[in-house]
């Protein structure tokens, strides 16, 4: 009888750490499903902003200033969560987050939403790479993908679902609404962390130095870089002389970056980051992934719209059919990796993605609705099959101390993938355009043309062959990746033992 106390202590103890964990869980994917929501909730509320307080010249700030936030600030909290713990870094970043969100429903301005939307984004920061990162500390090797294919799920979800709550909560209560309900849901998550959520303390903590002049540096160099990567042929044209006194400035900064980093004790992008195979053939085939999601998130629904004629929900649905797909696969790539190795699969899935986004330009014109719609159910089966199986990978080959750099630098990769594409395949669909329509309108005003029913049948074979060329542009950007990952990532990925 007495040697059995100890195993029904053991199993309640056991049975304490599941409930606790679950609670951490749920916390996670409430914070993950708030950063997603920001992403995109505003979109469809900027009439209603723009008719209140004004400033439509610059409402793009709204989106521009939080994505700049957030990536420009991923680097330093991945550092710092390696340094102080994943705990403490999440719970500031949370806090702030919710400062933002308070701060921007009293916003009286447009300039001051604009500065209150970047306060979030610096607590946006601390959600995405810390919330990737414990996901990695609470679960072995063998778990990790159940819990990134529930992470992925949230985050589909929640980007998909952003404009309609958006735009519901904009008609029917007020724009406000839109950063006041991410109070008791951010509330919520920042108790259970706070609550159940508990690391054990490490002795190099109580003497961590922490490089601020690193930080500072990548911050200021990361503003700029991406600043111009954004505003550029948008708010100025590429050859003006803003577009270049911010890139020329950018690149000095570069120069300071390596500068510090090298002579920093402990830098915030070490020089490992790059070094080890591993991580720098990941880094660089997620920023081909952020690249290629351009093209479907953002040039699909117009051509579902102009060239297919379908309504704005219809178009929604087009894209939203790859949210469905993609989970699935990340859940079922761990069968797939087991056998063949993470770059194997990741090589798969890379491989497949790039036959479908090549095969877009030849849908016939105009097309139905179903070509497309199929072609975005294989691209999320595709991507899920390669994104998991490198995230799952690389937080493996790497210890606690160092998992949080690592997690942040991947994340990092794929955010200024996205901006880098956003701009070069905006260039890409107006030069097309220009072409095929004499020189005259960009994509937005021609696409404005077709919702008022002044423009010709010709304007749209000219938006359909923007988007065409968009997804060739994708499509090599996939064959990128799967180059990259073929010649600099190792076979088999030096994984640690749990």
């Amino acid at each position: 009888m007495g040697s059995a106390t100890p195993a029904v202590r053991g199993g309640a103890g056991r049975r304490q750490d599941t409930r606790r964990r679950g609670a951490v869980v749920a916390a996670l994917m409430l914070a993950m499903a708030l950063a997603a929501l920001d992403s995109t909730v505003v979109s469809t509320a900027v009439p209603q902003i723009v008719g209140d307080l004004g400033g439509f010249s610059v409402f793009s700030w709204l989106f521009s200033g939080y994505l700049l936030a957030v990536t420009v600030t991923l680097p330093v909290y991945g550092k710092l969560s390696d340094t102080f713990g994943r705990k403490p870094v999440l719970v500031v970043g949370a806090a702030v987050f919710l400062l933002g969100s308070l701060l921007c429903a009293l916003a009286w301005n447009m300039g001051a939403l604009i500065a209150f939307r970047i306060v979030q984004g610096l607590g946006g920061g601390a959600l995405q790479g810390t919330v990737q990162t414990l996901a990695a500390d609470l679960y072995p090797l063998a778990e990790r993908p159940k819990i990134q294919s529930k992470l992925s799920t949230v985050w589909a979800v929640s980007a998909v679902a952003g404009p309609g709550l958006g735009g519901v909560l904009a008609a029917y209560a007020d724009w406000r609404w839109i950063f006041l309900v991410n109070l008791p849901i951010g509330a919520a998550a920042l108790w259970l962390i706070v609550r159940h959520l508990h690391e054990p303390e490490r002795e190099e903590t109580r003497h961590a130095r922490v490089d601020w002049a690193g930080a500072l540096a990548v911050f200021a160099c990361g503003g700029v870089l991406l600043t111009a990567l954004v505003q550029g042929g948008v708010a100025w044209p590429w050859l003006s002389a803003p577009s270049l006194a911010l890139f020329g400035t950018g690149l000095a900064l570069v120069a300071v970056v390596v500068r510090v980093e090298q002579r920093a004790a402990a830098p915030i992008i070490p020089g490992w980051v790059w070094r080890r195979r591993t991580i720098a053939a990941v880094n660089l085939a997620l920023g081909a992934l952020g690249l290629l999601m351009v093209a479907p998130s953002v040039f699909l629904p117009t051509y579902a719209q102009s060239v297919l004629g379908l309504a704005p929900v219809a178009a929604g649905f087009v894209l939203s059919v790859w949210t469905l797909s993609w989970p699935v696969s990340a859940a079922l790539s761990q069968h797939v990796y087991r056998r063949i190795g993470f770059r194997d699969t990741a090589l798969l899935g890379i491989g497949l993605a790039t036959l479908i986004l090549f095969a877009f330009p030849f849908l016939p014109y105009p097309g139905s609705w179903w070509q497309p719609t199929l072609l975005m159910l294989l691209l999320g089966g595709a991507l899920g099959l390669f994104q998991l199986p490198l995230i799952v990978g690389v937080q493996s080959t790497v210890g606690w101390s160092e998992r949080g750099t690592t997690t942040a630098s991947v994340l990092f990769c794929r955010q200024t993938g996205q901006t880098l594409g956003a701009s070069l395949f905006g260039a890409v669909a107006n030069g097309v355009l220009a072409a095929r329509l004499g020189g005259a309108g960009d994509l937005d005003s021609v696409t404005r043309a077709l919702a008022d029913g002044t423009a010709p049948e010709a304007t749209r074979r000219a938006i359909a062959g923007a988007v065409h060329a968009v997804y060739l542009g994708a499509a090599g950007a996939a064959a990128l990746a799967f180059v990259v990952l073929l010649v600099v990532a190792p076979r088999r990925f030096p994984v640690l033992q749990d």
